[in-house]
This record gives structure tokens, sequence and C-alpha cells, in this order.
């Protein structure tokens, strides 16, 4: 008879800042060797700043951790810590109380690595047994102290068979501007509510929910991340509208207004640039004859289509936390989005939906 879908948990606590921890190993340390009866595994993330690659990138970098810390460290070079973030200005913040600016890191460049690195809150693999799967932390350290290591969690699920039980879609309202970004959680837009009737009426125990553009939509993309105003409308927006302003002003001479000298901050990006793409290049084992094309796409095409935006994302579904009731289940401050760099057609997103069962 077939194993059924088992589930287990995991808190995680980083060495550093940024850290590339194997979570297969751990589950191995602290339930034995719990996933082998399943061909394969999801792997579920809580945060904002800590997250998956999907499989297939991970087997091209030849599931070497120092390979995939590499990958990460070249979206550090567009993001650095300590750039003019709005969401690291906590003056700005008006939902944080006095208490809370106190101990709320500045951690805008975790949130975009994240997001433009392609992380993911929920990913699915192929249990190879000797193949490791690495929880990406991007911000493991709180920065007011450098003592203080933040304690995550995952959960992994094992299962041999999925099946879609049931999809529908859901069109999403949005703005008239070029660059938007559409909080799906917002309870004003009623997708959470859709998402909880359909639920309700499946033998879903153990699965996920799989939210998908339209393949007609073009110019958009979803992440699964904080959504906080200054980081999706201003820090964000900064990206999509130029990918090297923050890399730009970190720069080796400390430009602190590249716009007042647009010809020396944009030598200096293409300095740095060819190290980022080297790095790249080094980690995915690319032929280095690669470097000028890239430079050379790079400048001539939009931001978004350097950064790995994705079309789509996962949402867990768990009997877990209360017996024989299923829900979907995410962490305190994620959020889906839906981010646009152009305008929509009739002003509306169509997100395709499936209902995903693990057996």
């Amino acid at each position: 008879m077939a194993e059924a879908p088992a589930e287990f948990s995991l808190e995680l606590t980083p060495d550093a800042r940024v850290d590339v921890i194997d979570v297969k190993a751990r589950i191995q340390e602290t339930y034995g060797d719990v996933l082998a009866p399943y061909s394969r595994a999801a792997y579920c993330s809580f945060h904002t700043t800590a997250g998956f690659f999907e499989q297939s990138l991970c087997t091209r970098l030849g599931n070497d951790r120092d390979s995939v810390h590499a990958f990460v460290q070249s979206f550090q070079h567009l993001f650095p810590p300590d750039a003019d973030y709005k969401h690291d200005q906590l003056d700005l913040r008006l939902e944080l109380s006095e208490a809370q600016r106190c101990v709320e890191p500045r951690n805008a460049d975790s949130h975009l690595t994240f997001i433009g690195s392609g992380l993911e809150n929920f990913v699915t693999y192929q249990n190879q047994p000797d193949a490791p799967v690495y929880f990406v932390e991007l911000d493991g350290v709180n920065d007011n102290d450098d003592n203080s290591k933040r304690t995550r969690r995952t959960r992994v699920i094992g299962f041999n068979a999925a099946e879609v039980v049931d999809q529908t879609q859901f069109a999403v309202p949005v703005s008239e501007h070029r660059m938007d970004s559409i909080n799906l959680a917002d309870p004003r837009l009623g997708l959470f509510d859709a998402l909880n009737d359909h639920l309700e009426r499946l033998d879903l125990t153990k699965g996920r929910i799989e939210l998908t553009l339209d393949p007609a939509e073009r110019n958009t993309g979803l992440t699964m991340n904080e959504y906080e105003t200054l980081l999706m409308q201003h820090d964000l927006a900064e990206v999509l509208g130029n990918p090297l302003r923050f890399m730009a002003e970190k720069g080796k001479n400390m430009l602190r207004d590249p716009r007042a000298i647009p010809a020396k901050a944009k030598n200096y990006a293409k300095y740095d640039l060819v190290h980022v793409v080297n790095q790249f290049i080094d980690a995915l084992g690319l032929n280095e004859s690669l470097v000028e094309r890239i430079i050379d796409k790079f400048f001539a095409m939009p931001a978004q289509r350097f950064l790995r935006m994705k079309r789509s994302l996962n949402l867990l579904v768990t009997d877990q936390q209360v017996q024989d009731h299923s829900e979907i289940v995410r962490g305190t401050y994620q959020s889906p989005i839906l981010v646009q760099w152009k305008r929509a057609h009739n002003q509306t997103r169509r997100i395709n939906i499936q209902f995903i069962r693990f057996d």
C-alpha cells in the first residue's frame, strides 16, 4: 500500500545574515529517513526574506552550497545593504510604534534580493536521495544586534503523486498606473474568501493552491513577500525603472546622487556589472564569451527581463494545525503580490487557479 503524505516541521537558526542551509539534512537529523518512501517532497518557507530556489536551478548550480551562495551574492550587488531604501527609513513607516522602530530590521535589500533572484516560498522537488535541498536565508541576523539570530520555520511534505482536483480563474483589478503592485491577500479583493470557499468543498487535506498568470497576461509577475507600501510602491518601483539605481549609489566613489553625474554613475555601474555577470558565469558554469552579450542585453532591456520574476506561486494547504480541517497556511508577513510594469488592458489581470492534492 502506498504511503500517505506525511508532514514535518522544522525550526532553523541561521549562522549568518546570509546563509544556505540544507533542510533535507536537517530533516534526516531530526526525524530520520522519513522521506525515503516518497518520490517527491514539497518545501515551504514562512518568511519574506528566506525561501527556496526551484530544483532545476539548484541542479544547474551542481547542488553545491557555495555556488548557491555565490548566485545569491550576485543579486546582492544589485541590492546592497544600507542603500537609500525608503523601506529602511523607519521614521517614514507610520504603521510602526516607537518601540517597533527600535527593533525593526533595515532589510529592504533582503526583500528585493528575494524578489529579484526568484526565490520562492513553496517549491516541489523530485526526491533524490543524495541531493541536498537548500533553504536560502537573506536576513538571518538582526542588523540591530549582530548576536541576535532569527528563528526560521519551514515545513516539508513527502508525497508520491499530485492531482488537480479543481480549477477556476480570478480577475484582479489594477490601477491605470504603468507600475503597480497589488496585495492579493487584501480582504477587499476577495481572493482568499474565494479560495477558502472552494477549499471547503474539496477533499484536500494536504496539497497546494497554484496561482498562475493567464498566458495572455504580459509585463507582470507574481511573488510572495511583505506588502509594505514604501517597499512595494517606492523601492521595487525604483528597481523596475532602473535596476542599477541602488548598485550605482553604493559605488566605490560613494556616489550619493548618480543623477547629478549620470555618465560617471553609468560607467561605474557597467564596471561593477561585469563582476556581477562574472559571478553568474562562475556559478552556472557558462562560457565566458557570454559576458559581453549579457551586458549588451542588460542595457537594452528593461529590468523585469533581468530579474527572475515569476509567473506563478503556491500556497500551502494542510490539516496539520486543525485535525480534519484543511486551511491555507502562510507566514505572518507573507502576502502573494502581483507586480506589473506596463498598464493592463481594461485595468484587469487574470489569474488561473488550480487546487492540487498530494497523494
